[in-house]
């Protein structure tokens, strides 16, 4: 089965090789028609620490890091 890739903004980096990535969806409402934005904030491993608050990065899915880590990041976009 693939991997989920994700790409969203860092928001936080005040842990240790770990950033916090929020990931943005947007959608249309089922019943209005209008589209709906909704985003989440996944915990990644950023092993090296080079990524800043700001950054637009992919994430990828992998085996359960810590408690609440289970993507890397895998690239910044340009």
């Amino acid at each position: 089965m693939p991997k989920r890739i994700l790409q969203g903004t860092v928001v936080s980096d005040k842990n240790d090789k770990t950033v916090v990535v929020r990931v943005e969806r947007r959608f249309a409402h089922p019943i209005l028609q209008k589209t709906v934005r909704r985003s989440k904030k996944y915990k990644a491993h950023d092993e090296s620490n080079q990524y800043k608050v700001g950054d637009v990065v992919s994430i990828e899915e992998c085996a359960p890091i810590s408690k609440d880590k289970r993507w890397t990041v895998v690239a910044a976009q340009a």
